[in-house]
C-alpha cells in the first residue's frame, strides 16, 4: 500500500534525502508558514516530516489520516504531543547527530568571547588600530581558556561532548542535570562558579526562562553565557540588561525565542561588542545534515516497519 509522505519545510536541511524503501508518495515544499497551508498540504498524508512547523492541537485535529509525525530535530517543541498521542499519532525525532556541530559552535563562541575577537576584529576595520600611539591596544578584556571553569547545564550527549573538549583545552568541568549521574553540581554552584555557562536542555514549562535576571545577578561579572539550544530558556530582556550594565561579561546565543525574528528581536538588534548572536545554525554543519536527513528517512522506514525509533513521549 503506497503511503503519502510530505515534508513542509524541506529548505531548513541542506542535504540530500534518500529515497524510502516502500511504497510511497512523497511531497516536499520549501517552507510552510500558516496552519491553513498546513493542514492542506497534509490532506491524504500519512507521515509527516517537519523541522519547525509547528503541529499544535487545531491542526492535528483537522488530519484524521496522519499516523507520523517525523521531526527532523532534536526539540520537539513544535509539536503539541499530548493532542497527538491523544488521536494516535507517533512522534519521532532525531538523536546524537549533533555530536560534533554542536560542541565545535560552542567551543567557537566561547573562544571569540573569552578573546574579544569579534570586537578588535571590528575595532581594526574601523581603523582604531592605525590610530593607536602603541603597537596594541587593550579595550575590551581577554581572558585566557585554560584554567577556567566550564558549567555544563544539561548533561546529555552533547553536554558530555563539550565535556572532553573542554577538559582537552585545560578548563575545569562541572555539570548539571535533572537526571541524576554521578559527579553532578547544582545549579546555583553552575551559577556562582562558573566562568562560562553552555545551556543544553529542552524547552519545556519547567525550562521556560531558566536564566533570569536574578540567576544573571549570581554569575561572575566576567562570565560570559553561551545558548545553542533554545531560545526561551534565557529572559531576552534580563540578559540585554546584564550585557549593558556588566552584570556578565558577554553572551553568545545561536537561538532566539521567536525564530526567524521576523517582528524584531533585542537580542539581534543589539549593538553590543559583548553579544554574539548567530542564526541557529550550530547543529548545520554538512556532516552533520546528512548524519540527520538519514536518521530521518531511517525513523520513517522504522516506523512503516512496525518498529518504531526514537519516539518522543509526552
Amino acid at each position: 500500500m503506497t503511503k503519502k509522505i510530505v515534508f513542509l519545510d524541506r529548505e531548513s536541511l541542506d542535504a540530500k534525502v534518500r529515497e524510502f524503501n516502500f511504497p510511497h508518495e512523497y511531497v516536499e515544499y520549501e517552507s510552510t508558514w500558516s496552519p491553513e497551508d498546513t493542514v492542506e498540504r497534509l490532506k491524504g498524508a500519512e507521515i509527516a516530516l517537519i523541522n519547525k512547523v509547528p503541529m499544535r492541537a487545531d491542526t492535528l485535529k483537522q488530519l484524521p489520516d496522519l499516523k507520523l509525525i517525523a521531526v527532523a530535530a532534536t526539540g520537539t517543541d513544535v509539536v503539541d504531543k499530548a493532542a497527538a498521542k491523544a488521536q494516535g499519532i507517533t512522534v519521532v525525532n532525531i538523536r546524537n547527530y549533533a555530536f560534533n556541530t554542536v560542541p565545535e559552535h560552542v567551543v567557537g563562541l566561547m573562544f571569540a568571547l573569552r578573546r574579544a575577537i569579534v570586537p578588535y576584529a571590528n575595532s581594526v576595520r574601523r581603523g582604531d588600530w592605525a590610530k593607536s600611539t602603541q603597537f596594541c591596544y587593550f579595550d575590551y578584556p581577554i581572558y585566557d581558556i585554560a584554567g577556567s571553569t566550564l558549567g555544563i547545564v544539561g548533561y546529555g550527549a552533547l553536554g558530555k561532548s563539550i565535556a572532553k573538549r573542554a577538559e582537552a583545552l585545560g578548563m575545569k568541568v562541572i555539570a548539571y542535570d535533572v537526571f541524576p549521574q554521578e559527579g553532578l553540581v547544582d545549579f546555583e554552584t553552575i551559577l556562582t562558579q562558573s566562568d562560562v555557562i553552555t545551556l543544553h536542555v529542552p524547552l519545556t514549562p519547567d525550562t521556560r526562562n531558566l536564566i533570569g535576571a536574578e540567576q544573571l545577578a549570581k554569575m561572575k561579572k566576567s562570565a560570559i553565557l553561551i545558548n545553542t539550544a533554545r531560545g526561551g530558556l534565557v529572559d531576552e530582556a534580563a540578559l540585554l540588561d546584564a550585557l549593558k550594565n556588566g552584570t556578565i561579561a558577554g553572551a553568545g546565543f545561536d537561538v532566539v525565542a521567536q525564530e526567524p525574528p521576523k517582528d524584531g528581536n533585542i537580542l539581534c538588534e543589539a549593538d553590543l561588542p559583548n553579544l554574539i548572536v548567530t542564526p541557529h545554525v550550530a547543529w548545520a554543519s554538512k556532516e552533520a545534515m546528512q548524519i540527520l536527513s538519514d536518521q530521518l528517512v531511517d525513523n520513517v522506514e522504522a516506523f512503516v516497519a512496525g518498529k518504531p525509533q526514537n519516539v518522543v513521549e509526552g
